[in-house]
């Protein structure tokens, strides 16, 4: 089976899949929690890693792994320094010609990942340092990584990457935080929007190497929610830069998906000026606000779907027969412009057995067209 799972997820991305389509459940939350917690997998998963995993289920993965093929260089200017203030928190400064950062974060013991107590930017004068640092980033290509990866884990789908976060998706969740942001948005707006446009340049200057990558499958990794990127903010700013990153993509021929999670139905009727190949990770009711008819009116016969399972029916809450009802729903209106997966991922408490039932599902189907 070697590369098949590969060729199939390009094949169904660039229309040449002759109708079949591609099981790509996410099962990193599922795998990570329990890896951390010390909790053993159940049997036949027992002591595998997450690879294995994939290949005992024989589904798909979606390889964002490849993101670590992208290295972004800042300038050596900065200086970063650590200060351990307790057991459990860390101060970070980043000290550049234009001003200071400073972060400080905090180990817990129920994820690997730290909190974040104090953010990147709290003020227009640290905002004006993040402005600089985007000024004077560049991106560099790792073939070797590349190389390393394609012959590690590259039979389990095509190589994929994501792009870092643009303009309010940016300041909202790597930067300030959602309230700060919106009150710097208005209060702040010639920093804000300078900030935004270095944000942009940083950018086009990693599409030049994505471009001149062998990357084929490019996400805009912004995990959008109408629940805090209203309508007048999606358009004003949001919308030009999705515009504009696509229009450059798609000249090297790549294939451009966004992630769009949460609530979505206030800005689903945009998706069609986005430019975008396809839009991932949509949840679909119980789990978010939007119907399967809805997404399909969004996107119409051109946008493919990546993902549409409620993450939900993965646990014993549902049973087997809902989760059964909502995948051939999807299979229904989506196919073949259709990654089939979990949106957005599987949680700790969820029966990888029923991830095996879909994968029995979509080979049947697509036996139809062998």
């Amino acid at each position: 089976m070697k590369m098949d799972l590969a060729q199939l997820h390009r094949q169904v991305c660039f229309g040449q899949s002759e109708g079949r389509i591609i099981w790509q459940p996410r099962i990193g939350c599922w795998y990570t929690d329990k890896h951390f917690a010390g909790e053993p997998f159940p049997a036949p998963f027992t002591g595998m890693n997450l690879y294995e995993i994939y290949r005992e289920l024989g589904c798909s993965a979606r390889l964002y792994e490849f993101n670590s093929c992208f290295k972004r260089i800042e300038d050596p200017a900065p200086k970063v320094e650590h200060l351990q203030l307790n057991e459990t928190d860390t101060q970070i400064t980043i000290a550049t010609p234009v001003g200071k950062q400073t972060i400080v974060v905090r180990k817990t013991s129920s994820s690997p990942h730290p909190i974040t107590l104090k953010r990147e930017v709290a003020t227009e004068d640290e905002l004006k340092v993040a402005t600089w640092r985007e000024e004077h980033s560049t991106w560099q290509w790792d073939q070797q990584q590349y190389e390393r990866l394609l012959a590690s884990v590259g039979d389990l789908g095509a190589p994929t990457m994501f792009m870092p976060r643009m303009n309010v998706q940016s300041l909202y969740v790597e930067k300030m935080g959602v309230a700060a942001s919106v009150y710097a948005i208005y209060d702040w707006q010639d920093s804000v929007e300078a900030f935004f446009r270095a944000v942009d340049e940083c950018h086009i200057r990693l599409i030049d190497v994505i471009n001149a990558s062998p990357i084929e499958i490019i996400n805009l990794g912004e995990n959008v929610h109408a629940g805090t990127l209203s309508p007048d903010l999606f358009l004003k700013y949001h919308l030009p830069a999705c515009q504009m990153r696509c229009e450059r993509l798609h000249q090297a021929g790549k294939f451009v998906s966004s992630h769009w999670d949460g609530d979505t139905r206030p800005l689903l009727p945009y998706a069609k000026e986005t430019g975008l190949d396809a839009i991932e990770a949509i949840t679909p009711q119980p789990q978010g606000d939007v119907t399967l008819e809805e997404v399909k009116e969004a996107l119409g016969d051109d946008i493919f779907l990546l993902d549409g399972i409620p993450a939900v029916y993965f646990d014993k809450t549902f049973s087997e027969e809902t989760l059964i009802e909502c995948t051939n729903r999807i299979i229904e209106l989506f196919a073949p412009k259709l990654v089939l997966g979990i949106s957005d991922e599987i949680s700790s408490t969820g029966d990888l057995e029923r991830v095996r039932l879909v994968d029995r599902m979509v080979n049947e189907y697509n036996a139809r067209f062998q």
